[in-house]
């Protein structure tokens, strides 16, 4: 099967998408890294940004060693400085606009930053946690991440609970730690309630979320795809678009207000 992208100019590619947009009943977003770089946020793969100077610490390595630690939150307090400024951009508010008009039930994110909910979006499903709470492992006490972020130079990177001594670490899941069972459900029925399904700047190579998409495709949904690189799954999508999601968000709302 020949793909929109492959047959169509970008023009007629936004004409379509908005004509899909226009005729459907229920969206479902989901968004990924790729939305937010044009906000000043690196994604996951991007050379010389925050994720590829640091390795990976697993959830198990921060939980056993107090060295994997330090270096986790050494690796946080660079993307805190990162994400504290980062403001909403054109394609966050485009959802923003699709959630306010009706036609946007449900919000899924890979993101951990809050630009979503900044730009106005309330029925937001974060996935992986969010970077601006951070939690006590052991008692559950929650802080403003900024309020750990001010203060881990004194505990030496290490901030321990003023309640329980417990491990302090960014409400987001991590490497090796389970995915929210409840997140991950109201994402799956979201997928399965959607007739137009709207994917924004995830490579979709991370399980299980990565398998959302194509549940809304087995269910009748229509796929939009929105991200410069190949994923898995582009073979599910009734349009692709390799262009910027700023550029893509903010031609299909232009092209709905003609």
């Amino acid at each position: 099967m020949i793909k929109l992208a492959e047959m169509e100019s970008f023009e007629e590619r936004v004409n379509h998408a908005a004509k899909l947009v226009n005729e459907a009943k229920w969206i479902t977003a989901f968004t990924g890294a790729g939305i937010s770089t044009g906000s000043g946020i690196s994604d996951f793969r991007s050379k010389g940004g925050v994720w590829d100077r640091y390795r990976i610490v697993t959830y198990q390595e921060f939980i056993k060693s107090n060295e994997a630690r330090v270096e986790y939150w050494h690796m946080k307090h660079e993307l805190f400085a990162e994400l504290k400024d980062a403001q909403p951009n054109k394609a966050h508010e485009a959802l923003a606009e699709l959630e306010k008009s009706g036609k946007l039930k449900c919000l899924v994110t890979q993101n951990i930053d809050g630009l979503h909910q900044d730009a106005g979006n309330s029925n937001v499903i974060e996935l992986h946690g969010t970077n601006r709470k951070a939690v006590c492992l052991d008692c559950g006490k929650l802080w403003p991440i900024a309020d750990v972020h001010a203060r881990i130079k004194e505990a030496q990177f290490e901030p321990r609970c003023d309640e329980c001594n417990g491990y302090i670490k960014p409400a987001t899941v991590s490497f090796g730690q389970s995915m929210p069972e409840q997140e991950m459900m109201m994402a799956h029925h979201c997928a399965l309630k959607c007739d137009l399904f709207i994917m924004i700047g995830s490579s979709l190579q991370v399980e299980p979320a990565a398998s959302i998409p194509g549940e809304a495709h087995r269910r009748g949904a229509k796929l939009i795809y929105i991200n410069r690189t190949e994923t898995p799954t582009d073979q599910l999508a009734e349009i692709l678009f390799k262009e910027d999601a700023v550029e893509v968000m903010s031609a299909i709302m232009e092209r709905m207000k003609v």
